[in-house]
């Protein structure tokens, strides 16, 4: 009976999720974008899920490998290169618009090869030094891309870069509206089904790595790093491991973001959206997919649902407040609540020997 009752609650939530955009699409597109902007954010948290839910590692510059897979397909599919160097723009009269299939492992694998780069030296570092240093990190990513107009304008600096071209799936270009039926889909809806689909597939992988051998190696490192190097557990490779992998999924976030916002700038990356991607997977509860799901879901979408409460706040103090300040103040109120009340997260992980209990039933 369990068994089918998980089987009626997956395939309602699969239902619901097919049909969300769809109905939020009759409120206005806006509630859509921020649907869509919750599934990115779902899909970094699960990233970063990797490197401090898994392995351990306190990672407060995870944002960079997001700025790195931004970066790098806003450069592949827009007029920037082109514009700048003039061979290039010879070698490619069209413009330099290279197809989803080029531009994703690119990014994913720059992402990566950096994520290695910056785990190769904080290898011996732990706890407080580990946060420093990956947090420098993410800034110095944020200051490079930040003034890359000189002596030759790549990143064209705090500008940011426009124009960047939409993903073209199978035909179908997913920057305008498609008609199925008569019944037409917004663009954002088409990017929806997109998003979703990348996250089904990371919850896949992610859950396949946490139960693996290299899953449980990860969890021992994290545990107690000194009796996991006892017990023959390469703990060097496995660290790496972690960090490029995390950043994996932070590049191809960063590659959809650059394609859903046609535009990106080095603002964007700034070291509060680390500490909010840090504070979704902790939120949620670390280690445990559905609590860095949910984690990333509420937070993503609570400062846009506090809009509404924000205004009358406002207008009843005469104007006094601030609007963005208020929704920044009750959002922060709101994580404090949670985590005195929740210290382990909204959902967490289950403990030690409940989870075996479990798994004998």
């Amino acid at each position: 009976m369990k068994q089918q009752q998980k089987i009626l609650v997956f395939l309602a939530t699969a239902v619901g999720l097919l049909i969300l955009p769809l109905l939020l699409q009759s409120f206005g597109n806006a509630w859509v974008r921020i649907a869509d902007m919750a599934l990115l954010f779902v899909l970094l948290s699960l990233g970063l899920n990797i490197v401090v839910g898994y392995a351990g590692l306190l990672d407060l510059g995870y944002v960079a490998f997001f700025a790195i897979g931004a970066y790098t397909y806003g450069l592949m599919a827009s007029p920037q290169l082109t514009d700048t160097f003039p061979a290039l723009a010879a070698m490619f009269p069209e413009g330099l618009h290279m197809p989803l299939w080029v531009v994703i492992p690119v990014a994913a694998g720059l992402a990566g090869l950096f994520g290695v780069l910056l785990g190769a030296p904080t290898l011996r570092l732990r706890g407080d030094y580990l946060a420093i240093v990956t947090l420098g990190f993410g800034e110095i990513i944020r200051v490079f891309m930040n003034n890359m107009d000189q002596p030759y304008n790549i990143t064209n600096g705090p500008k940011g870069i426009s124009q960047i071209d939409s993903f073209h799936f199978f035909g179908v270009n997913l920057g305008k509206k498609l008609s199925v039926f008569g019944f037409e889909v917004a663009s954002v809806s088409l990017y929806y089904y997109l998003f979703l689909a990348l996250v089904v597939f990371s919850v896949v992988v992610c859950h396949r790595l946490e139960v693996s051998r290299v899953g449980r190696a990860w969890m021992a490192i994290r545990e107690d790093e000194i009796a996991a190097k006892a017990m023959g557990i390469n703990t060097r490779n496995l660290k790496l491991l972690a960090f490029g992998m995390g950043a994996t999924f932070g590049g191809v976030s960063g590659a959809m973001f650059a394609s859903f916002q046609g535009f990106i700038s080095p603002e964007s990356f700034s070291l509060m959206e680390s500490v909010m991607i840090v504070a979704m997977v902790v939120l949620g509860g670390v280690g445990h997919l559905p609590g860095v799901i949910l984690g990333a879901v509420l937070l993503s979408a609570l400062p846009e649902v506090l809009r509404y409460v924000a205004g009358p706040l406002q207008d009843m103090t005469g104007g006094r407040l601030d609007a963005s300040i208020l929704r920044s103040l009750l959002t922060a109120l709101a994580m404090i609540t949670v985590m005195l009340l929740r210290p382990r997260g909204l959902w967490p992980s289950p403990e030690h020997g409940k989870s075996l209990l479990n798994v004998k039933s």
